[in-house]
């Protein structure tokens, strides 16, 4: 059976890239409808497609920019290898939806247009904020991208049986180019239905996996775990706590520091943020995180089936030794189930959602670029509409470039600091900035600035000195050792410090806050009123 995985999966990788094939030329096609539907020149048009998405389409779409490739690979990949342990992923992701739904959607959506650099500037200095914004932006867009292009090049290893260092990078720029056409033919509009025919597509191709393994041991799920713990080397501790996490005080607190970086830091994702403006209103914004938090539900819970399932009829060994590693294990699944077509459909599904979460990156970086800097810092808010969305399609261009040389560059790395990092530095940058100037009367322009670099810097300063850099046997560079932060994510230590940068900045800053401006805010984000 091991060698039969091993092989089939290069047998045919013509039915793979077919079904694949077949996934994007539809997707551009809708692109190109969405896309020709107007002019483009409306920067409202290109940015937030009119805010013309219901709230159920918005959610949706909003499942779909999330659900990446580490979700559907990576955490069915972790709960059939780690058991209870590579659960908890889907715990962080599924929770943060709430601080979304509570504290973020609707005041959001009420007080900016565009950008998340709109909320940060409103009763503040507008050009020091929006840098610092865009700043934000684009490095956490990039780190972000950086993972999904990297996971690209590792899928094509295990798909289509391309194991050279050549192959994997045409791969890779191939994803990038149509990456790049779904933003510059159909901006928002075209992005977002890609988003929704790529997380219907994922939804039901789990739901299909899923039933079939209940079916497989009798729609009974105690079978399906018993299964799982006899093929597992970890026994009943497959289904108990502590498989990677909790052995002693480091990876305890390891935990505790990716907890907080998962449900902080994915409800201050910028591309998460920005569809909040696809909406008409802040009532529709709530129903988009509710219809997320939903399908995500449905998804995590069929992960949880999925990653047992692969542990029971792949097994963990078999899993270990393909070329994706962890990651394999919903690929050889689907092997197992359904042959090579299967495996097909589960591959252009795959390769779809990282299209689509980089394609939805990209226009977020590309519109902070072209909103924040171009029209509001270096045409000081008196850019053309027409002018704005060229840069942003440049900017897009430009991204796409950067996002294609820096996966090569990356390809197989370890690309789980990456989202880790994208994720620290998003709660640590963005979170305690936003709520900030959301709900305190007193933050000024220079909290603002310390928040955010202070969260930022802090967060790249101790990834850098951490285990995932240097000083074990999984570190980039394994070989030399210049670590001395034990944890490897720095969540733990980066969010309180951005907090407490805010507050201090806010303290010993000599500009005063607008209580003007904030009451002004105060009631657009409660009421929507001149929103």
């Amino acid at each position: 059976m091991i060698a039969l995985a091993e092989s089939t999966p290069a047998s045919n990788p013509l039915v793979n890239t077919g079904v694949f094939a077949l996934f994007v030329a539809i997707t551009l096609y809708v692109v190109y409808r969405a896309g020709n539907r107007g002019q483009k020149t409306s920067t409202s048009d290109y940015y937030a497609a009119d805010s013309a998405f219901t709230g159920r389409q918005n959610g949706v779409a909003l499942s779909g920019d999330f659900l990446s490739a580490a979700s559907f690979l990576g955490i069915a990949g972790a709960i059939a290898i780690h058991g209870y342990d590579g659960f908890l992923y889907s715990i962080g992701f599924l929770v943060a939806w709430l601080v979304d739904l509570l504290l973020i959607a609707e005041l959001l959506r009420n007080t900016g247009r565009f950008t998340m650099g709109d909320v940060l500037s409103f009763r503040m200095r507008q050009r020091p904020v929006r840098a610092a914004s865009a700043t934000s932006t684009l490095i956490i867009s990039f780190f972000y991208m950086l993972a999904q292009m990297a996971g690209a090049g590792g899928l094509v290893a295990l798909l289509l049986n391309v194991h050279s260092r050549l192959g994997q990078a045409l791969v890779i720029a191939v994803v990038g180019m149509v990456m790049v056409v779904y933003v510059l033919v159909g901006g928002m509009k075209g992005t977002t239905w890609v988003q929704i025919i790529k997380a219907s597509i994922l939804l039901v191709a789990a739901t299909l996996i899923t039933v079939f393994l209940f079916g497989k041991y009798g729609f009974n799920f105690s079978n399906l775990l018993t299964a799982a713990t006899d093929r597992s080397p970890m026994g009943t501790q497959l289904l108990e706590p502590g498989g990677s996490y909790g052995q002693n005080g480091t990876t305890k607190l390891d935990f505790v520091s990716l907890s907080l970086a998962l449900v902080l830091g994915i409800a201050s994702l910028p591309h998460v943020l920005m569809r909040f403006y696809t909406v008409p209103n802040s009532r529709e914004a709530r129903r988009s995180v509710v219809w997320a938090t939903a399908c995500m539900f449905v998804f995590y819970l069929c992960t949880l089936v999925i990653g047992f399932g692969a542990a029971a009829l792949v097994g963990a060994d078999e899993i270990k030794s393909a070329p994706g590693g962890e990651n394999s294990a919903a690929p050889l699944l689907a092997l197992h189930i359904g042959g090579t077509l299967l495996l097909g459909v589960v591959s252009a599904v795959a390769f779809a959602t990282i299209l689509a979460v980089v394609a939805g990156l990209t226009i977020t970086a590309s519109a902070s670029f072209a909103h924040d800097v171009y029209a509001n810092i270096m045409k000081r808010g008196k850019a053309e509409p027409a002018d704005e969305v060229r840069v942003a399609r440049l900017t897009a261009l430009v991204i796409g470039v950067l996002a294609i040389l820096g996966g090569i560059l990356v390809n197989g790395q370890n690309i789980a600091f990456l989202v880790a990092l994208a994720l620290a530095v998003a709660a640590s940058a963005n979170l305690s900035t936003l709520l900030y100037s959301l709900f305190w009367k007193r933050f000024n322009t220079t909290g603002t600035l310390w928040s955010i670099y202070g969260g930022l810097i802090a967060c790249l300063a101790l990834v850098l000195f951490s285990p995932v850099v240097s000083g074990a046997a999984d570190s980039i560079f394994p070989s030399i050792d210049f670590h001395w932060f034990p944890l490897k994510n720095p969540g733990l230590a980066s969010i309180p410090f951005s907090f407490l940068c805010g507050a201090i900045g806010t303290f010993v800053g000599r500009s005063k806050a607008d209580s003007a401006k904030h009451a002004e805010m105060e009631v657009r984000s409660l009421t929507g009123i001149g929103s």
